[in-house]
Parts: C-alpha cells; structure tokens; sequence
C-alpha cells in the first residue's frame, strides 16, 4: 500500500470512527489492527503488541499515575476551598478583585490537579455563587474560568508535557522549565485583560464593600503555603537534577498525602475516592497511549511517517511558514480530540521536521502545548466550552461562545508573541538549566 493512500485511510478511518463516538483510545486501536491485517495479514499483529509493551516497560510512563494523584489528593482536600478563600480574602476590595483571585486560584489549581476538567468545574463551584452575589458579568467570569482553567496543561506538573517527552525523546525537566514560562507568561496575559476590562468598565466586575482585618488575611496565606511548597519541590528537584519526574512525583504524592493527614482529612472515604479517581483518570491517559503506539507503529512501519516528513520539507515554503503550519495544525486538532492523543499521533512527525529545519525542539513543543491550551476554548468544540456549560446550564452556548472569544484572541497574539521571539523560552530554559 502507498504511503499516499495509508495516510488517507488511516486517518480518515479514525476520522470516521471519531464521529460515530468511539472512545479515541480503542478508534486508534482498531484502526492500528484493521490496516495491519490488510497490509500483512494477522501474522503482522505482533509489532502492535511489541509497540504497547514497549510503552507500559517506559519508566516515565510511572510519572503519570503518581501526578494524577498528587493532583486529585491536592483538589479533594479542603486545599482546594481554603486556597480560594485566601484568594477571595487578599484580592476582593479593587475593580475585579474577585475575578483576580479566581483566576490566580484556578491557574494554580489547575497546575495542581494538572486536569482542565477539575479546575474549570471546581473553580466555577466555588468562586461563580460569590461573584454572582456582588454583580459581576457572567460572560467575563465564564470566560476568564474557562481561559485559566486550560493552563493544567501546559503549567507543570503538566502529564501532557510527560507524553510528548515520552513521543519525542526530549527532556522532561526541560520542557516543565519551558511550560512554567509559558504558563507564567499566559496567566499574566489574562490577569492583565481582566483587571484592564475591571477598570474600563468597573460594572462588570465591582469592587466588594467588605472589610477583611490583616490578620486574618495573614492567616489565610496558611493555606497557600502548603500546595506552593509541594509543587515548588517537585519541580525544583526536576530542574535541579536532584531527582527524574517519576522520582519527584513520587515524592510529591507521598507529600500531599501526609498534608493532608496532618490536616486530619486523611480517611478510609478520601483513601477510596482519591484512588478511585487516579485509576480512572489514569487509566484513560494509558489506554490512550497504548491506542497511540499501536497506531504510530503501524503508519511508521509502512513508511507513513517518513511520507509526512519528506512531504512537508519537500514543499517550496520558507521554514518559518512550515512552523506556522504546523502550530495551526496542532490548535486545530485541539478543537476535537483529546490533546495527549494529538501529541502522540502528530509530534513523531512534527519534530524531526523542526530539528531538520534547524529549530529548537523545546520551544516549538512548548508554544503547540499552548495552541492545544487555546483549542480547548475555541468554539464550536473545546473542552472546556462545555465545562461551562455544566457550570451555567441555562447561558445559551452562543453566549459561550462569545464568553470565551476575547481570551482566545489575547492566547492566540500571546502565542504569536512567543514564535517571533523564541529566546524568551530558550534563554529562559538555559537560564533555568544553569541555575
């Protein structure tokens, strides 16, 4: 089978199977058998299964479970409530002060839970009654929740940033250090949107009339402390060298259990839920890679990599416009499928054509992991779009969409910014490296 014709099956066979609902884990898996039977018969199935237990024996896959359930252990616990209280406490008397530290609280839970999911729906149970209650603009709040709730992805611990390390060969620590600019750079971009629309038109997000003393201020911080010192020694033993992400997430999910069994909250109930939770969230990252493998060894196998990758360099474009291309392609795809299952299936391809063109890995994988973050607001099928939807069920989903419109515009010109000067995220990563 030509190359030209197992691109155009194989993907419009996993296109169709997409529609017709088909989880993408076992659509990518079927795919993988039905063109390897067709090609060589079933005698070829053993390369499918030699690709999925070349997966499950990767050591970084480990990583996985362990920050899946730092995460959920992090957002389960009364953290969760106690750290949006802090935020309420420390923002709420300017324009938009709620909204700020809603947006702080979301980014940072969401870089704990690494899940846009649970940050988008907890952020939206705890802080939209309150903001509710003082008058605020229910599009802005939709839209500022739904636009800092995709920064789990790409804020380390990010599991996605994990799985294009594993795709790819690059380095893990390198790339948390390149998604923690990134990441850092966006939540600044929206917090400056938010408190720029809080004083243009002070209306749509008042400033409350609550008097809160200094020391109870003082005493929420407490609440702070405990997450930001977690995540900060995951990472800082990642950056440092002192330990792989497996062995920090290991670390880091022994942590945050101990917190919160010093918070009392440690029980049979929480034990059962939290493990419930990790193997279930777990368990749909892994089938996921394991679908993926199979799919990537089967197309790689029939020379569809290598058709991809000499087709793109082959066209009479300058390399820049190739990038460009490329990063369209990745905020595209995030529109419909699940962003682990578009790294897995297009960054095998992508990155030798952007090592061939003499650019560097990191970069360009950390600004597709942005354009993934942005695809999952974009209408008319981001994720978290109908996240919001379970937030607000009576707001139509054209206000939705009109909700999270400005925010995919300022994500877009904040990735923009990011590929017409690369040296903010490689000299930031070297900067990081020699530190």
């Amino acid at each position: 089978m030509s190359p030209e014709l197992l691109t155009a099956g194989m993907f419009g066979l996993l296109l169709a199977f997409i529609i017709l609902g088909v989880s993408l884990a076992f659509a990518l898996g079927a795919v993988a058998v039905i063109f390897v039977v067709i090609m060589n018969g079933t005698g070829g199935l053993f390369p499918i299964l030699s690709a999925t237990f070349s997966s499950m024996w990767s050591i970084s896959l480990a990583a996985i479970p362990l920050f899946v359930m730092m995460g959920i252990s992090l957002g389960k616990s009364k953290i969760a409530s106690d750290l949006y209280h802090a935020f309420h406490l420390w923002s709420g008397k300017v324009n938009g002060g709620l909204l700020v530290g809603t947006t702080g609280f979301a980014s940072l839970l969401s870089a704990m839970t690494g899940s846009c999911a649970a940050s988008t729906l907890t952020t939206g149970m705890v802080g939209m009654p309150n903001m509710d209650k003082h008058g605020y603009d229910k599009k802005l709040v939709l839209g500022t929740i739904g636009a800092a709730g995709t920064l789990g992805i790409l804020i380390p611990p990010s599991i996605t940033l994990i799985v294009i390390g594993m795709s790819t060969g690059l380095s893990i620590g390198k790339l948390f250090m390149g998604g923690l600019i990134a990441g850092l750079g966006m939540l600044a971009v929206i917090l400056l949107y938010v408190i720029t629309i809080a004083n243009l038109q002070p209306e749509k997000a008042p400033a409350t009339s609550e008097s809160v003393p200094l020391r109870d201020k003082i005493r929420s911080l407490r609440a702070i402390i405990l997450p930001l010192v977690i995540i900060s020694v995951v990472l800082l033993s990642i950056f440092l060298g002192m330990a792989t992400p497996t062995e920090a997430a290991a670390v880091g999910a022994a942590a945050v259990l101990i917190a919160v069994a010093i918070r009392g909250e440690l029980n049979w109930s929480f034990i059962k839920d939290v493990s419930y939770s990790t193997a279930t969230m777990s368990g749909m990252v892994i089938w996921i890679i394991f679908g993926a493998s199979a799919f990537v060894s089967v197309y790689s196998a029939a020379k569809g990599i290598d058709f991809v990758q000499s087709f793109l360099l082959a066209l009479d474009l300058s390399p820049w416009f190739l990038i460009v291309i490329m990063q369209i392609a990745g905020f595209i795809l995030g529109m419909f499928l699940d962003p682990i299952g578009i790294i897995l299936l297009v960054m095998p391809m992508f990155m030798p054509v952007v090592i061939e063109l003499g650019f560097d890995p990191i970069w360009f994988a950390v600004i597709f992991q942005l354009n993934l973050c942005v695809g999952y607001i974009s209408p008319p099928f981001g994720y978290n779009i109908f996240y919001l939807k379970t937030l607000s069920p009576r707001t139509p989903i054209l206000e939705l969409y009109k909700s999270v419109l400005p925010y995919v515009v300022i994500m877009i010109l904040f990735g923009v910014f990011l590929l017409a000067f690369p040296s903010i995220i490689t000299d930031g990563v070297k900067l990081l490296t020699r530190s």
